[in-house]
C-alpha cells in the first residue's frame, strides 16, 4: 500500500489514503511501522477517510498502538494530502476528528500544494474533570502536583487530547524521565501529554512535550496550543495576541481568543513509498 511520510514542524507519522481502500488493524500496524531502526519510522500513522459529516475525517494512532483523539499537527497534514491529492478543491477544508470537525485554511505555494495551515481548534477545556484529571475544579490553573517526590505547579488543559502544562525549564528538568512519571501518574487515569514550558518573553514560548503512547517527540500541536492557553490563564502572555511557541522541530504561531484557540504552521510531505502490509 502507498504511504506519505509527512510532518508538522518535525512531528511525523506516516499517512495513509483511506479514501477508497480500507487499512486493517492500524493500532498494530502503527507500532511496526512507527518503528525508526526495521521499518519507516515516525511518531505513528493517520490515516485519510472519508466522511459523512466533513470534507474529510482523520484517524490517528501513537507508536504504541493507542487511538488518539487529536493531532494538532497531524490533521494539518491530512489537510494538505486531503487538497494535494485532489480531494479537496479549494483553500479551505473541514476535518472530522474524535474531538469534533476542525476547519483548515490553506495558504497555498506557487506550486499550487499547501504550505501553511490555520486550524481552528476550538475551545480549551479546563475543567479538572473533563481532563480527565482526579483534580478538580473549573480550572486547574497553577495547582501544586507532587510528582516523582517534587512538586510541581501545573495547569490543566483539554484540546481534544489531555495537556499538563509546567512552567520549568524544559532542557533542565530531565523530559524522558519526568515526562513518564506525569504521563503515568494516578491524579491522570486516561494518561497525560506533558509540556514543559520556559517563557522567553512576551508572548514567546519554548516548549518540549512528553506525549503519552509517543514520548518526547519534536512538535505537539494540541501541546503547543495548551501551552498558549496555560500561558494566557498565568498572566505570561496577552488574549488575542499571536503567540509564538518555539519547539525542537521549528515555531507554531497560537492566538487565543474568548471563543477558540487559532493555531498556524506548516505541512510538509517528505517522501512518498510503498510498504507491504
Amino acid at each position: 500500500m502507498k504511504f506519505y511520510k509527512m510532518h508538522g514542524i518535525g512531528n511525523d507519522y506516516i499517512y495513509f489514503d483511506c479514501m477508497h481502500e480500507e487499512l486493517k488493524n492500524p493500532e498494530s500496524l502503527s507500532v511496526r511501522l512507527s518503528d525508526r531502526h526495521f521499518s519507516i519510522g515516525g511518531d505513528g500513522v493517520i490515516l485519510l477517510c472519508k466522511s459523512d459529516i466533513a470534507d474529510c475525517k482523520m484517524r490517528m494512532f501513537n507508536a504504541d498502538g493507542s487511538e488518539g483523539k487529536m493531532c494538532g499537527n497531524g490533521v494539518r497534514c491530512v489537510g494538505k494530502l486531503a487538497h494535494d491529492l485532489g480531494y479537496v478543491k479549494k483553500d479551505t477544508c473541514t476535518v472530522e476528528t474524535l474531538a469534533g470537525i476542525k476547519k483548515l485554511d490553506f495558504t497555498l505555494g506557487k506550486d499550487g500544494k499547501v504550505e501553511t495551515v490555520k486550524v481552528d481548534m476550538g475551545a480549551p477545556v479546563l475543567d479538572g474533570a473533563k481532563i480527565p484529571s482526579t483534580i478538580y475544579g473549573e480550572k486547574v490553573v497553577n495547582h501544586p502536583l507532587e510528582v516523582g517526590g517534587k512538586t510541581y505547579a501545573v495547569t490543566l488543559v483539554s484540546m481534544g487530547n489531555p495537556h499538563c502544562v509546567v512552567f520549568a525549564d524544559p532542557d533542565a528538568v530531565g523530559v524522558e524521565t519526568l515526562g513518564k512519571q506525569f504521563e503515568n501518574h494516578p491524579a491522570f487515569p486516561d494518561r497525560i501529554n506533558t509540556e514543559f514550558v520556559k517563557v522567553l518573553g512576551r508572548n514567546k514560548l519554548k516548549m518540549r512535550v512528553w506525549e503519552r503512547g509517543s514520548g518526547e517527540t519534536f512538535a505537539c500541536g494540541t501541546g503547543a496550543c495548551a501551552s498558549a492557553v496555560a500561558a494566557v490563564l498565568n498572566g505570561f502572555c496577552g488574549k488575542g495576541e499571536e503567540i509564538t511557541i518555539s519547539l525542537l522541530g521549528g515555531d507554531l504561531k497560537i492566538i487565543c481568543t474568548d471563543e477558540t484557540v487559532y493555531m498556524t504552521g506548516g505541512a510538509t510531505l517528505a517522501f512518498t513509498g510503498d510498504v507491504e502490509i
